[in-house]
């Protein structure tokens, strides 16, 4: 028999996996010390020690200086990840607004951008609205396009494999608009397009009120509704990326629920289309009989697509997000009786913790995932390596 040979290949990829877990290992710990670090990986204390020397000289852990203590002798010296070694931005580009956020690698968002847009703003005029926020986002954080390691977009709309919203959007003309390939002239790193609705039910299981849950159902509503699926601790986007979008079917009424606002008797005729909704919940709020019939009436069509998702999916907790959460006082109670009556199990029903901000953060977390993947995937070079 022949001794097995290890190749200088086999030995250099043996380093970078377990570079690799201790680097997976720092990522989710406070700092560490070496001795602590073994025990996590299962590594020996020497290699450890190594890695953790090398992973600081390659700008992907940092040294915590001991602080003032009263134990006798040299303190062990402790790693942390180094979370500015990358950034990653998430966009939420809704009808009425843009939002962009830049943040670390741990997710601490280092600048907020945002501008407001007309609801019929044609595709050049909103791309053009883009390209300005994320070019005030970068200046103002003073970080460049090389500083981004992904970059993820929130669209209204379900988004298919091409990144675009080829079924339905009400945006004006945005079917056609290819996001990924516009910034791709600006960005090298990863650009992943997502409907809103998911990345808003990623963003309560990451940041609100559903961190405790695994099977979530999330409502975005405004003056549209929509739903985001979590389930087993898994974004679900279906086939062609239409998961959720149950309001298509009429017979669930959420296409029409928001005009029940918007028709109330008694709104003035100085209130804009866009603000109807907020001046009946604060109707309601006072006592307007007319104001708190159709909030009723919203909540009734609003139960019937969320029921159809509950006893298809049981799933633990129903948060109720988006623009019209800011009601939820209004809302979740009517919303727990009707349910209850609907359906086999009433699950959880909570507001959203995370407001209009829900989209662009449920978008940083999946450019966070997305580094991940291509770090612990392809290794400690591939989150900054040029998109092909």
């Amino acid at each position: 028999m022949t001794d097995q040979v290890i190749s200088g290949t086999d030995l250099s990829r043996l380093r970078e996996l377990n570079s690799l877990t201790v680097v997976r290992a720092l990522r989710d710990q406070p700092p560490a010390t070496v001795t602590e670090l073994a025990k996590l990986t299962g590594l020996s204390r020497p290699a450890v020690d190594v890695i953790a020397q090398g992973l600081v000289t390659g700008g992907w852990a940092t040294v915590v200086e001991p602080s003032g203590s009263s134990v006798v002798g040299r303190p062990a010296r402790r790693y942390r990840f180094r979370a500015t070694a990358g950034h990653v931005i998430g966009v939420d580009v809704g009808a009425h607004k843009i939002l962009t956020l830049l943040a670390d690698l741990d997710g601490n968002v280092v600048h907020t951008a945002r501008c407001t847009v007309a609801a019929d703003a044609d595709p050049p005029s909103r791309l053009a609205a883009l390209d300005a926020v994320l070019a005030t986002c970068l200046s103002e954080a003073g970080k460049t396009e090389q500083d981004i390691w992904a970059v993820t977009i929130g669209v209204t709309g379900p988004v298919d494999a091409s990144g675009k919203t080829t079924l339905f959007t009400p945006l004006p003309g945005w079917q056609t608009v290819d996001l990924a390939a516009h910034l791709s002239d600006r960005f090298t790193c990863p650009i992943v397009v997502e409907n809103d609705c998911k990345l808003a039910a990623l963003a309560e299981r990451w940041q609100g009120a559903a961190r405790d849950a695994n099977d979530i159902v999330f409502l975005l509503a405004g003056l549209r509704i929509g739903a985001g699926l979590i389930i087993d601790g898994v974004l679900r986007r279906g086939y062609g990326g239409a998961a959720g979008e149950i309001g298509a079917l009429k017979a669930v009424r959420w296409l029409t629920a928001p005009s029940h606002l918007g028709q109330c008797p008694g709104v003035p005729a100085t209130v804009s289309p866009d603000d109807a909704a907020a001046w009946v919940f604060n109707a309601a709020r006072d006592g307007n009989r007319d104001a708190r019939s159709a909030v009723n009436r919203y909540v009734k069509d609003l139960a019937i697509g969320t029921a159809a998702l509950v006893l298809a999916l049981d799933p633990q907790v129903v948060v109720f997000g988006g623009g019209f959460s800011r009601s939820a006082d209004l809302v979740l109670d009517p919303l727990r009786r009707e349910l209850g009556r609907l359906c086999l199990r009433l699950p959880d029903v909570r507001a959203s913790t995370l407001g209009a901000d829900s989209v662009a953060l449920g978008a940083l977390r999946l450019a966070l995932n997305e580094v991940d993947q291509r770090l612990f995937t392809l290794g400690l070079s591939a989150p900054v390596a040029p998109r092909r």
